[in-house]
């Protein structure tokens, strides 16, 4: 199948055994990563040899079996989905699914490389991205990073927002990392007139350093941000987990996700796609439906075939934790951050 064939509706809704209809997913296009965060990475991390990822092609013809079953989002993600050679051609071709049953085309990447991609990316449809971002101080961003370039990644926002594409930042609350931080990011935000999304930190996969000690409740963060500002909750919904409030006295938004704090699985809408064609139901489970050899070889149909176990199994809610073995071994930039 090539980049312009459509795949073939399938005989049932894509909806899940709970109700759930599934209208967003996240596609990772490289579980490769230029940059090694802590929470994330282990620092020596092992990749997928090349002949198991999808190739671009196979990606495309992929999206086009799920927005006839339904899809209205895709997101692309990674590892770092700006690293794979060639992203932009599957960029291109999904631009043009756009009003032709996709409503949305986004993207996350850690901006080390919008400067170079941030006009193509607008000129290929996509409006909206979002920037994971956990410090704007040099040297503390080398380290959540383990070596990463903070300019680089400012001058790239800062190249998105002369292209026209809005931006919002993704930050991981971590406890004695960076939650001095987060008030000054929120001002910074409110400024450039960027949205800021919080995160709590997410126990996916085995890293070196006990994820206990960095974990930071984001209802203690919002208590703490309640001594400054006014947070009136909002009514804004994207089709991702987050919850949004209206900060009054910077008339900017903020997004809260909190998987252990306070459950958001109930209105769940998505499913990940990790670039070797592996299928998750849910980020915190192993439950999965394998479609590249259906791709390479079966079709359509038989790729919906897999789908439809794939929701008939999609678990009620994940069981992240903190303390203990992490709730599933694979790493965030396995199955898509």
């Amino acid at each position: 199948m090539g980049v312009g064939e459509l795949g073939a509706a399938g005989t049932k809704d894509f909806v899940d055994s709970f109700g759930r209809r599934i209208t967003y997913v996240r596609l990772s296009v490289t579980d490769r990563c230029d940059l090694r965060c802590r929470y994330c990475m282990a620092e020596r991390m092992q990749f997928l040899p090349k002949r198991e990822i999808l190739t671009l092609e196979e990606m495309a013809s992929l999206a086009d079996i799920l927005i006839a079953r339904g899809v209205r989002k895709i997101r692309l993600t990674g590892g770092e989905p700006l690293v794979r050679k060639g992203v932009m051609e599957l960029v291109r071709a999904l631009g043009q699914r756009l009003g032709s049953g996709l409503d949305q085309l986004v993207l996350t990447t850690n901006g080390t490389r919008l400067e170079r991609f941030a006009d193509e990316l607008s000129d290929a449809g996509i409006r909206r991205i979002n920037v994971s971002l956990d410090s704007r101080r040099p040297e503390r961003f080398g380290h959540i990073t383990r070596g990463g370039d903070l300019n680089q990644v400012l001058r790239g926002i800062d190249a998105a927002l002369t292209a026209g594409l809005a931006v919002k930042i993704n930050m991981v609350a971590l406890a004695g990392v960076n939650e001095d931080e987060i008030e000054e990011m929120l001002r910074w935000c409110a400024a450039m007139a960027i949205d800021l999304t919080l995160i709590e930190t997410m126990p996916l996969g085995e890293v070196e350093e006990d994820r206990t000690d960095h974990y930071l409740p984001l209802d203690l963060v919002k208590r703490r941000l309640e001594k400054c500002f006014t947070l009136v909750p909002s009514t804004k919904r994207t089709g991702g987990p987050a919850r949004y409030f209206e900060v009054t006295e910077l008339q900017s938004c903020l997004g809260l996700i909190t998987p252990l704090t306070n459950n958001f699985c109930e209105g769940c809408n998505r499913i990940r796609i990790a670039a070797t064609g592996t299928v998750f139901g849910c980020l915190g489970h192993d439950q999965k439906v394998e479609l590249r050899d259906a791709l390479r070889s079966g079709g359509p149909q038989e790729v919906n075939g897999l789908l439809d176990r794939l929701l008939a199994g999609k678990p009620r809610r994940h069981d992240f934790r903190i303390g203990g073995a992490p709730a599933v071994a694979r790493h965030m930039s396995v199955t898509g951050g």
